[in-house]
């Protein structure tokens, strides 16, 4: 039970909390009127003026539940408990103060542990004060629980979604860097491997040489050999023990083989021009994989689309890579925000210190945009 009670102290809050948007300000804006409507057209609200001006006051918590939540716990709890000094007692609640539930919520959702277990704790003592004070009902007490209990849960069941969904993008991303390493290993290893059988070559006519030929010869044999074993080691370990490819990666103009298709499904146009030879191989393969992926996903999600569409442009500095298909746009259609497929779309082109786009073309139609730049500099 200890090391789960220090568990939840531990735990850090979430990462980057949404500070005040616009629906916050409107929340407040609503909620305001709403609160002085109830004080004028409620006959049975006792201390009218007094539960009004808690109940407004209480408002702009609202507005730094998420940043700051453990002292708009403190501030609520504080307030709501000290009011009925003022009213010799008697409650000072209204019906508008349900809205205090969202800042519970906020405490668990984005609180880190520590501010969640003290919050709960000071809630606590309140209730158990209101209840040896007399002003909460065995029965209201139940209810007020019941309900306390299920913004607590929303927010510990929405908080764990968003860390097990992070969880997720984190791996994508370790997958494609893993990618992205077993690429630039293969690329390496094919052009180190070729060193090493041209050192081979040179020791195997250095009769007619200066033995100082023979020795660098047997130098540069030796280092090849050795930089290929410890990168077949690392990635060794990368593709959990699997063994590496010697065969050189992906290059542009494997691009041609995607095209094709018609029949049952639609056709893949390709089109590339001929003055990317001087390309760096990092990324002829990330231009490949962008473009694999991208049409990978159009003949899967593009309802009713009878052609795919792939462009590759090029400048001084940069290489861009161009997507379409004629699809329908509905329903069918994966989301706009990234779906784990285009996360690893992104990060592939971010590693390189490019950018990658994707969305629906207006009226008809899917485009996935990438552009690199032509050096291959990692960002």
């Amino acid at each position: 039970m200890l090391p789960l009670v220090r568990s939840v102290w531990d735990e850090p809050p979430p990462p980057d909390p949404p500070r005040r948007v616009w629906r916050d300000w409107a929340l407040v804006g609503v909620l305001v009127p709403i609160a002085l409507l109830e004080g004028v057209l409620r006959p049975d609200l006792p201390w009218r003026a007094v539960s009004v001006a808690v109940t407004v006051g209480l408002i702009p918590t609202l507005l730094w539940r998420r940043t700051r939540p453990l002292p708009m716990i403190m501030i609520v709890f504080g307030v709501t408990s000290l009011a009925p000094l003022l009213t010799g007692g008697d409650s000072a609640e209204t019906y508008t103060m349900a809205y205090l539930l969202i800042v519970v919520y906020a405490l668990v959702r984005w609180g880190s542990g520590r501010e969640a277990v003290i919050g709960l704790t000071i809630m606590l003592v309140a209730v158990h004060l209101s209840i040896v004070l007399g002003r909460l009902a065995p029965a209201d007490m139940v209810a007020a629980f019941a309900v306390t209990f299920s913004a607590v849960a929303l927010g510990g069941a929405l908080r764990y979604r968003a860390r097990a969904r992070m969880r997720e993008l984190d791996q994508v991303k370790m997958l494609e860097r893993e990618q992205l390493a077993r690429d630039l290993h293969d690329i390496v290893a094919h052009h180190v491997s070729a060193m090493a059988i041209r050192a081979q070559a040179g020791l195997a006519t250095s009769a007619s040489r200066p033995n100082a030929a023979t020795e660098a010869l047997h130098v540069i044999e030796a280092e090849a050999s050795r930089a290929l074993a410890e990168m077949r080691a690392m990635v060794r370990v990368l593709r959990r023990n699997q063994p590496a490819e010697l065969a050189p990666g992906r290059r542009v103009a494997d691009l041609r083989q995607l095209a094709g298709g018609g029949g049952s499904g639609p056709s893949v146009d390709v089109e590339i021009p001929d003055d990317l030879g001087d390309l760096p191989p990092s990324v002829e393969a990330a231009i490949y994989r962008l473009a694999q992926e991208s049409v990978t996903n159009a003949l899967r999600h593009a309802r009713h689309a009878t052609r795919v569409e792939v462009r590759v442009t090029a400048d001084d500095t940069s290489v861009r890579l161009r997507v379409s298909d004629d699809g329908d746009t509905g329903s069918a259609r994966p989301p706009v925000s990234p779906g784990y497929g285009l996360i690893g779309m992104i990060e592939r082109a971010e590693l390189l210190g490019g950018t990658c786009e994707a969305g629906p073309d207006p009226g008809r139609g899917w485009t996935v945009t990438a552009v690199l730049p032509r050096a291959g500099v990692a960002a």
